[in-house]
């Protein structure tokens, strides 16, 4: 996945124009897998932006940069908050595949948590089971 800006990003289009095979899936499961400590995958609001940047100010607040208890500091002032954020948030979801189509609810969206100011490429894995 190429690169993006520190915050949340609603990535489900980019994800399910990657998965040709996808539209063969009468019923299975989706398993989306990130292979960074410093970024996260999660499910939420897919329709008003504004979750997404609240996400990052209520995140930013949660785990801020520069506290003077972190010991893991020689990566930059952004990295320990992220391993924080990517912690909590979790490395991969499952989404259920029904008829060919992510069977999300109507205002559920895949999220790419980017929490590095300068994260650089993210790399997903994607593993599809079902009939």
């Amino acid at each position: 996945m190429k690169s993006k800006p520190r915050g949340f990003h609603l990535i489900t289009n980019e994800v399910t124009n990657q998965l040709s095979q996808l539209s063969k899936i009468r019923c299975g499961i989706l398993h989306l897998f990130i292979q960074h400590t410093s970024a996260s995958l999660t499910i939420n609001e897919n329709a008003d932006p504004t979750v997404r940047s609240d996400l990052e100010a209520h995140f930013n607040k949660f785990a801020p940069e520069n506290a003077d208890y972190y010991q893991h500091t020689y990566e930059g002032s952004d990295d320990m908050p992220a391993h924080i954020k990517s912690s909590i948030l979790g490395s991969s979801i499952s989404i259920p595949i029904t008829n060919g189509q992510l069977n999300l609810g109507t205002w559920q969206g895949i999220y790419l948590g980017e929490h590095r100011n300068h994260g650089g490429q993210r790399t997903i894995i994607a593993t599809i089971n079902g009939e």
